[in-house]
């Protein structure tokens, strides 16, 4: 399985960090932000690796090479103008070559069993699986209602129509990893700024297999200065594991 790596994002709540150093290249203990991720995807197996660049993207594409240092092969795919998530996605979809594949958000931390998650959208056939999770503050990150079998059923208000059967569904929110099957693509436009977002929804009103995968450990988007404080904290404390 190949996979992509979002950090074409501009990191503006994090200036002034991020004025010089674009926001996947923040330093978290050993390694940048982004390194966490592609260490994450090497130890499920995943060294294929496609990266979008946009802000500072040429000191991101220094940094790495081509990823022989990580025992990895990194391609770049260099937005003049931001795409989005969806945009940036269906630019490099030749790059899956037609299979399945996963997507994470470059700046995020997540301790997850990528295999766990490949492993779950492989049995329940679906479309694509997003990993999702649990948390208080959920109404900030944006509600993913799921059913009692973790089907997706509607993200941020929108997707199916409720059923009179149905059960009061879970609210969980998205983790910004996910994997996809590339049909999900199909009506993603060509060249234009999209969010994935939407095809997920456009998915959903019809009636599409979105599965969701609930995992508990660890995780923070490093968004601001304060929540990037605190994964530096969380490592120096153990609670945030190192990457081998």
């Amino acid at each position: 399985m190949k996979a992509m790596v979002l950090a074409a994002g501009l990191g503006i709540r994090l200036r002034p960090l991020t004025e010089s150093v674009p926001k996947p290249l923040l330093p978290l203990g050993p390694y940048p932000l982004l390194v966490w991720n592609l260490l994450l995807l090497r130890r499920h197996g995943i060294e294929n690796v496609m990266i979008n660049l946009h802000y500072l993207g040429g000191q991101i594409r220094q940094t790495l090479g081509d990823g022989s240092q990580w025992h990895m092969s990194l391609s770049y795919s260099d937005e003049p103008v931001l795409l989005g998530t969806g945009g940036g996605i269906k630019r490099v979809e030749e790059f899956f070559e037609g299979s399945s594949f996963l997507v994470l958000n470059g700046d995020t931390i997540a301790d997850l069993d990528v295999s766990q998650l490949v492993a779950c959208h492989r049995k329940k056939e679906a479309l694509a699986t997003m990993a999702i999770r649990d948390d208080p503050d959920v109404e900030h990150w944006g509600v993913i209602e799921t059913d009692a079998d973790d089907r997706v059923l509607r993200i941020h208000g929108k997707g199916r129509a409720a059923q009179d059967d149905d059960v009061t569904p879970s609210r969980r929110m998205f983790a910004g990893v996910h994997v996809l099957d590339p049909f999900m693509l199909r009506h993603v436009p060509q060249g234009a700024f999209s969010s994935i977002i939407d095809a997920y929804v456009w998915w959903l009103e019809r009636g599409a297999m979105v599965g969701g995968y609930v995992f508990p450990g660890y995780w923070s988007d490093v968004g601001t200065p304060e929540r990037y404080a605190q994964v530096q904290r969380d490592v120096e404390a153990g609670i945030l594991n190192v990457p081998e």
